[in-house]
């Protein structure tokens, strides 16, 4: 491209409407380049931002004298602690990774979340009784800095020393008065990180920076004091003000959509999946920047060695090639491609902690603020929206509530993948299995309630998620039932083919978006697969004594699964109806004559229910309509025949030491079991975490990350679904 474009993430329109902005581009010119800030490309899709995020050989993150002085993964530059090891590249990056992952990994965060809670209910207790609060004083900002500051090991007194001028930097325009404040505040925090390492080198301690102090290189040699200090100075950046940012936008945005808001209220466990769509809509850091190491061509647009080239996440998780009507915030949205932890060497290893916290902020605001008003005039946003997005005040006013008592707490849930054994199962129906799954050890499970599901990882790599149909009252186990589906994507027939007494699934949950509410009479309304919430929820019903109707339809009486055991509980109260006997459910008669207090529940086929749906919108009965739609997952799924997996050995060429990998198992599996601090996040091959070298074998790929010339090239795989062509890989782990 030969003319400069008049392009400037900084610039008021920018700023004004960051995704607006990055479509006008992308529409027009989506890759260019631009005069503004001493000169840099821009992009724009999706595509060509993981492509330069993910080539590190040709787009180097580490600081250089192009485009001037100072933090080299933003444009403009500005002054920063130079960052261990997110402003290297590899190799030098590697070895600072695999210091701090062990420190991340799902369950090493998973071992934090009641420290976190605590803190949040801490948080929220110094204001709940007041009636008003500033979300971004008092809760944003001091509950990651609390829980960075206290899990890295600093004293209270450090926190909001430590936390105030990395805002300030984060929220501040290179050059301003602000940024130079946040600037000088860096020279307490070196002092304080080199005071704490001193201090844990002769008195360790169970904290993370005595656990970095403590590690060790490949070599079994020390990492050196500046190197820490960079380490650890990254661990705060990440942690106390990305999370604040994301937070803050989310809690206006639902201020702004209470149906929204009202929805996560009433189905908590939708949080989970929402908390993707958030990242997506409201990434915190909106973009990063690169330097070219050799010409190339991205998107059309020749670069030049020296070149510096903008990855804006928030462009390409507006992408609509990648996310359909990306302006819309879907709670339910399948969003796990989102950009806003990265992608590649550098994604964020602390993703896990990041949402942990968020999920502390927001259950404890819809819980205990359920009625927060955001004062809108009151609203202060970042002065500039070109690196980080987010809001310096968000003033709110909710009713008044009484501190907690007790430390905050959950329903304990498998939130890591967790190894379940089948331990029965039976044909519930043609083409419908029933499956019983149970902790090896016969433990008791998690505690569910009607309309919760689970998640299962096939050995394919598929994820499924399937209601819970058997009795919350059995805690040791849980039961599934599975339609056969001819046209589907290949889960079921899979879960179909495998499922046998002693084989085991990895799996997560329960989550529940579908809840029974409390309501004076139910009309249940159930077709085909979908009698597997509603029959929970009919045992509920009938336990508690309230009155209920329930209609299940179904292909033919062969195909209706279930229906001994629902005749059983409903009695007089079920109507099956076999559309080859009986025809269509009658919608005009059923939910014509309710009751003013009836909830309707419906669960089944996408067309029936849009019947239900339009039906009730003509009663004007959408208020008191509950359903639950089988989602397909991500559409993007790479689709393979899992009959053909095939057992191998993988040689892990550091720890020395082979491991079989049996058909019946994913790779990523084998490895969590072996390797501490494995890197991973999304499980689905397509977030690039788990990215790991291949020295020798042949990979069989299964992401939808590497171009087909790294497929063929075979240099690298995504090990949480790839597998091997052959008997055996070596890898570099």
């Amino acid at each position: 491209m030969s003319a400069d474009i008049d392009f400037d993430h900084h610039s008021d329109e920018a700023n004004a409407d960051p995704v607006a902005y990055y479509a006008r581009f992308r529409e027009t010119c989506p890759v260019g380049r631009s005069d503004a800030h001493g000169g840099f490309h821009y992009t724009t899709r999706y595509a060509d931002v993981a492509r330069v995020a993910r080539d590190d050989a040709t787009f180097s993150s580490a600081r250089s004298d192009h485009g001037g002085q100072g933090v080299g993964i933003v444009i403009p530059k500005g002054p920063g602690l130079e960052q261990y090891p997110i402003e290297l590249d590899p190799p030098r990056s590697t070895e600072y990774r695999q210091l701090i992952n062990p420190l991340l990994t799902p369950e090493a965060v998973e071992q934090l979340v009641p420290m976190i809670e605590r803190h949040a209910a801490r948080v929220v207790d110094d204001f709940v009784e007041l009636g008003s609060c500033d979300f971004v004083r008092d809760l944003t900002n001091p509950l990651p800095a609390a829980v960075t500051l206290d899990w890295l090991g600093f004293p209270e007194e450090d926190w909001a020393k430590l936390a105030g001028p990395i805002h300030d930097i984060f929220a501040a325009p290179a050059g301003s008065d602000r940024a130079v404040r946040g600037a000088a505040g860096l020279a307490y925090m070196d002092r304080r990180i080199r005071e704490l390492i001193a201090e844990r080198r002769s008195a360790p301690r169970a904290d993370a920076v005595s656990t970095l102090v403590g590690g060790r290189r490949a070599d079994g040699g020390e990492f050196g004091e500046d190197e820490l200090v960079s380490v650890i100075g990254l661990l705060i950046a990440g942690g106390v003000d990305t999370t604040t940012s994301l937070t803050g936008s989310t809690l206006v945005h639902l201020a702004r959509h209470p149906e929204q808001r009202q929805r996560l209220i009433d189905s908590p466990d939708l949080l989970d999946t929402a908390t993707e769509e958030f990242l997506r809509a409201f990434a915190p850091s909106q973009s990063m920047a690169r330097t070219v190491t050799r010409d190339v061509e991205v998107g059309g647009c020749p670069m030049r060695s020296g070149d510096r080239v903008l990855i804006p996440w928030v462009a390409a998780n507006h992408d609509p090639a990648v996310f359909p009507d990306p302006e819309q915030v879907r709670l339910d949205r399948d969003a796990g491609r989102h950009l806003s932890f990265g992608i590649g060497s550098h994604r964020c290893a602390g993703a896990h902690l990041a949402r942990a916290m968020f999920r502390a902020m927001m259950s404890q605001v819809l819980t205990r603020l359920p009625d927060y008003r955001v004062i809108e005039e009151g609203l202060v946003p970042y002065p500039t929206r070109g690196n980080q997005s987010g809001w310096d005040a968000v003033p709110a006013l909710f009713t008044p509530g009484p501190r907690a008592t007790t430390a905050a707490g959950r329903v304990r849930t498998l939130t890591t993948p967790t190894p379940l054994r089948v331990t029965a199962m039976r044909a519930a129906a043609e083409g419908v299995l029933a499956v019983d799954l149970c902790l090896p050890d016969g433990g008791e499970l998690p505690a569910w309630r009607p309309g919760a599901h689970i998640e299962l990882r096939l050995p394919s790599g598929r994820l499924r998620q399937y209601s819970l149909c058997g009795d919350p009252a059995d805690v040791t186990t849980w039961r599934i039932g599975v339609l056969r589906e001819a046209q589907g994507r290949g889960g079921s027939a899979e879960l179909h083919q495998l499922a046998r007494p002693g084989v085991t699934f990895s799996v997560r949950g329960p989550r529940n978006h579908f809840p029974l509410m409390e309501a004076p009479s139910y009309l249940f309304l159930a077709g085909g697969i979908g009698i597997t919430p509603i029959l929970a929820m009919v045992r509920e019903a009938s336990g508690r004594g309230t009155p209920f109707t329930v209609v299940y339809g179904g292909r033919t009486r062969s195909t209706m699964a279930f229906a001994d055991e629902l005749a059983a509980v409903a009695g007089d109260a079920l109507t099956l109806l076999p559309q080859d006997e009986a025809g269509l459910p009658d919608l005009p008669r059923l939910l014509g004559g309710l009751d003013a207090d009836t909830a309707v529940y419906a669960c089944g086929p996408g067309p029936m229910l849009a019947a239900v749906e339009r039906e009730c919108a003509r009663l004007d009965l959408t208020d008191r309509l509950h359903l639950e739609r089988f989602a397909g997952g991500d559409n993007l799924e790479t689709v393979f025949d899992a009959a053909q997996n095939r057992p191998f050995e993988v040689q892990l060429a550091r720890a020395g030491t082979t491991l079989a990998v049996p058909a019946d198992r994913r790779l990523i599996e084998v490895l969590r079991d072996a390797v501490s601090g494995l890197s991973y996040d999304c499980e689905k091959g397509y977030c690039g975490a788990c990215e790991t070298r291949v020295l020798a074998g042949t990979p069989e790929h299964r992401d939808s990350v590497l171009s087909d010339e790294e497929r063929l090239a075979g240099r690298t795989m995504m090990v949480c679904v790839g597998r091997c062509q052959g008997d055996r890989l070596v890898l570099d782990l």
